[in-house]
């Protein structure tokens, strides 16, 4: 339907916890449905971009419960499959639930959260970007080389939490680095969003509410 009304793209949200704040369980959310039961969106973008030509794709994904080198190939793969029509909604996860559930216990203080994944977008951008030269695929069938091995690089990565000495798994897709949404709201969030995002969610109430976020927003693109 969105491919015949000819809309620019679909925007999944996601989470990898529940909600069960309210009340000390997560009832409420599951008899409400609220974003339970909530099924992995990139395995279903796949699905959809087989019908579809135009349509792009947001898919919201974690950076705190997936390593860098994994999630890069992840979106690699979605970029081919969709022919550059995918793009990453870049969360850092604010869910308790989410946290015991996935071995941490409890959750990353906040600003941590965001120092992590400034050095987790260095990360994916070697990947994406300067592990693969545009020329190392050959198809040399007299040769039997698919690639030339010398056109790829690994990236050497040591850092404050990720070490990623190798190379990208992936060929580079279409995009190479698939488009980048954010929704930092706090100042953390928001200096994350300036330096990476291509496109920023804002949730406001008013007019000028909406106006006072766009110029923040534009300032610390400009400062960054």
């Amino acid at each position: 339907m969105l491919e015949d009304a000819c809309f620019d793209g679909i925007f999944f949200a996601d989470t990898v916890g529940y909600h069960d704040v309210h009340g000390g369980s997560p009832d409420a959310a599951m008899r409400d449905a609220a974003q339970f039961p909530i099924n992995d969106p990139a395995l279903i973008v796949p699905a959809m971009a087989a019908v579809t030509r135009h349509l792009g794709f947001g898919v919201t994904a974690s950076l705190t419960y997936e390593q860098p080198y994994a999630l890069a190939r992840k979106f690699s793969t979605l970029d081919h499959l969709t022919a550059s029509r995918v793009g990453w909604n870049i969360v850092t996860s604010y869910s308790e639930s989410a946290a015991r559930n996935l071995g941490l216990g409890t959750q990353i203080p906040h600003d941590k959260r965001y120092d992590m994944a400034d050095e987790y977008l260095e990360v994916c951008y070697k990947l994406w970007e300067s592990s693969w030269q545009d020329d190392a695929v050959i198809r040399d069938a007299e040769a039997g080389a698919y690639l030339d091995p010398r056109r790829i690089h690994p990236i050497g990565h040591k850092g404050t939490y990720f070490e990623v000495p190798g190379v990208h798994l992936c060929q580079p897709s279409p995009q190479r680095t698939p488009m980048l949404f954010q929704a930092g709201a706090s100042s953390r969030g928001l200096l994350f969003a300036a330096r990476n995002a291509e496109a920023v969610f804002v949730n406001t109430m008013t007019p000028g509410l909406t106006r006072h976020s766009v110029d923040r927003i534009r300032a610390a693109v400009a400062q960054a």
